[in-house]
Formats: C-alpha cells, structure tokens, sequence
C-alpha cells in the first residue's frame, strides 16, 4: 500500500493527527492495535481531559480538542467544564467525559474526514534507509502488509515504529525514575452529593489514611464522574514499570487489578457516599505515562516551560503544572505555575533527528523527563496531534517528488494553517 500519510497509533493525538491530515488534503492510513480509537482516554478510561485553561481562565488549548468535546457533548456524554480541587489539593480544570462514547466520536471524527483506520493492527517491521523510512510492515487480520508512506507519525506512545527504525532517543538524567502506571477503575453507584461535599482537607485526610494502611497505593481519591452514571472512574494505583518490557507489562496489568480491588474495599468501607458502591469495570490497560522520549532537533526542558520560552515555530501551547508521580511514596511532585502562565511545544520537538520523512507527537516528543511531566496530558496531546498531522499534509503538498523533508515546512505557514483551524498556538 502506498500513502501519503502513515499515523502508527491511535490515540488521541494519533487520532488527532489522521484527522487535520486528512482534512488538508492528504491520503491518510491509520493503524491502531485495539478495536477502537483512544489510547489512554478510551482503553486507559482516564475519563476527563484536563487543563484547558491557565489558573487565570485563559484559554490555552482549542481547535480538533475542542471539537471533540462539542461531539462529546452532542451525544450526552460530557460534563461541563469545570475547576476544582484534587485529593492532592491541587487546583484543576477539567472536562469528564464517558470513554465508552468517545469510541464513537473519533469514530465519526475518522470516518468523515476519510481517514482509512486499520484497527487490529499492530507494527511488526520498519525499513529505513539513508534516514528515511522507506516501509512499514504491518501485521493484519488478513496478513501482513507492507505500507510506503510519505510521512510517518509516530503515535504510539511507547514510540515503536521510530524505536524499530533506528531513532535516537532521550536517556533518563541521574535520579529520574519513568513515571508509574495507573489501573483505572470504575466504582459505583456514588452519592456525589455526600462524596462531593468532603472539603480538600478531609479527601486529603482519607487518602492518607488509605495510603498508611496499605489499603491505597498512593495518598489519593481522585474520580472522574461518569456521565451516564452515578459511578465514578477512579486513578489511585500506582505501578512502577518499564511499559515497553513486555513482562513487567503483564505482571502490572495484573498488579494493577490487585490495587484497584483493593481500593474499592477501602472506598466502599471508609470514604463518605460510597457505602453502597462496588467496583464496575478495570480499564482495559494500564494507563502509560512514560517511556521512550525521541531525540528530537529541539529537547524541550522544563526550563523552557518556567519561563516561558517563546518559539518561532511554537504549534501548540499548554497550561499543564510539573507533574511528577514518583515510583515510590503517597504524594506527587508537584511544580505549579503562575496565573496566567501558559508555555509553547515547538515543532522542532516533534522531529526525530537523523530521519527525515517522521514526526511525533504525544508523550514520546523530544522533551526532558520534567518537561515531559507537563505536557503529557492528553489536551495537549491532542493540540500536538493537530499540528503533527497538518504539518505532515503541508509537506507532501509541498514536495512533487518522493525525497521530502518534514524539515522544509514553514513554521510561519504551519502556525497561520493551525490557528485558521481554530487552534491556539502562542507567541
């Protein structure tokens, strides 16, 4: 099969980046490993998208994202936007959603822009020659079949395809461990009136407790309402693994069942308005925060977002704190920002070095371990995506013949092309 556009993995930045792809103009054939689209915000059931705005109110993350929730609220299954505080005390804005649905809005997302999807589907080989990649194998229901595309993205987020072409990637500083894994669960029914009215003092105080009695694996209660429902999804397990070993994989799948079991008994005996609850549903994976970072032609740091750096070629911006889940201990590491502080993803950070024909986008872009803390989030996955996709379109536009360069795209024009489509992207 020959393609302009090859996105390997569909979450919800891949999903993102077929979408804008295909909307420009591009053919565009996306692979993904599960019956459906989603990644972590479907098969993870992380069940809301945060960080919308800055803690001021302004609006830092919009286009493709924003029109997911607009078709999420079409169909019922997404809650107002809102601010509240996290278990952990932290301030936050949010929007929950029902993963379930979701299924169905990229599906529609997909479908309408002519994306071809090519679900059940895994990566088995890459060819790449003279820096670029020349052939992806995939491993199909009806066989295997070799795919020749002009641009691909990498959107796997362990990064496999990129891993299997030979990439360089980003090595963990002294004193950084990856960030842990998370079973999500879904408990229910809760009283969210009762549940609700805990003050942030008295959820901190449960967690803690849960936490020293070895009841929770980490000091949190934190619960994303189900629209449909009164069950709530809940993120509390804590697996410190290396996703991409595929033993330590399993052993957390199970692991992560144990916690989540295990925490549904604590909820259903200690915690207000969820007397009556019982655990529903384990997400179909674990939830993956981190593990291979591409080297890209710019390495995003933490210092950059502090700042924050302005870049000629910004394509995405985010509001997102330093948000560190260490793999051992009750709390996070977390490095708020202030106000009205809002950062920049440069478009050098989705190009791997040494290939000239890739992007990335998700949490495997070229960022620091810190850097990565921020911008992991799936709003800004999802802002990323959109512009991983409508660069890759604007360089198969750009180039009649078969040696592109995703280097040759014009920050300028890109930028002016993201924000006609209604996304944010600074400077």
């Amino acid at each position: 099969m020959d393609t302009d556009v090859l996105v390997c993995g569909g979450g919800v930045a891949g999903t993102m980046a077929a979408v804008a792809a295909a909307r420009a103009g591009a053919s565009v054939l996306l692979v993904e490993r599960y019956g459906f689209l989603g990644g972590n915000a479907t098969g993870g059931a992380v069940a809301q998208f945060n960080s919308w705005q800055t803690s001021a109110g302004r609006r830092v993350i919009a286009g493709l994202a924003a029109e997911v929730v607009q078709r999420l609220e079409a169909y019922g299954a997404a809650r107002p936007h809102d601010v509240f505080v996290m278990s952990t005390g932290h301030r936050m804005d949010r929007v929950e959603y029902a993963p379930e649905v979701l299924k169905l809005v990229l599906d529609d997302l997909v479908t309408e822009a002519g994306v071809q999807p090519m679900l059940h589907t895994s990566v088995c080989g890459v060819d790449c020659e003279g820096g670029r990649v020349r052939a992806v194998r995939l491993l199909t229901k009806s066989g295997e079949i070799e795919v020749h595309p002009r641009v691909l993205i990498d959107t796997s987020g362990d990064i496999d395809v990129l891993h299997r072409a030979g990439a360089p990637f980003l090595p963990l500083e002294q004193g950084d461990d990856l960030q842990p894994a998370t079973m999500m669960f879904r408990f229910g029914p809760i009283d969210f009136a009762r549940f609700d009215a805990l003050t942030p003092a008295e959820l901190q105080a449960l967690a803690r407790a849960g936490y020293a009695s070895g009841e929770l694996a980490r000091a949190a209660l934190h619960a994303s309402r189900n629209p449909f429902s009164s069950d709530g999804w809940f993120n509390i397990s804590r697996l410190g693994i290396d996703a991409t070993d595929a033993s330590a994989l399993s052993r957390a799948e199970i692991e992560g069942r144990r916690q989540a079991w295990q925490a549904a008994a604590y909820l259903q005996r200690a915690v207000p308005g969820c007397e009556n609850g019982r655990l529903q549903a384990f997400a179909t994976q674990v939830g993956v925060r981190e593990t291979r970072r591409v080297e890209g032609e710019h390495i995003l740091t933490a210092e950059e977002l502090i700042l924050p750096e302005n870049f000629a070629d910004g394509i995405a911006c985010g509001a997102y704190p330093i948000d560190i889940h260490p793999v051992a201990g009750g709390e996070l590491i977390y490095s708020s920002m202030g106000d009205d502080h809002a950062y920049q993803i440069p478009y050098r950070s989705l190009i791997p070095k040494g290939i000239s024909n890739a992007l990335v986008a998700g949490r495997g872009i070229s960022a620091t371990h810190a850097a990565l803390a921020a911008i992991r989030v799936m709003t800004i996955s999802m802002a990323v995506g959109q512009a991983a996709g409508t660069a890759a379109a604007m360089a198969c536009q750009a180039d009649g013949g078969a040696e592109l360069d995703v280097r040759q795209v014009d920050p300028v024009a890109l930028r002016a092309s993201l924000v006609a489509q209604g996304a944010l992207v600074g400077g």
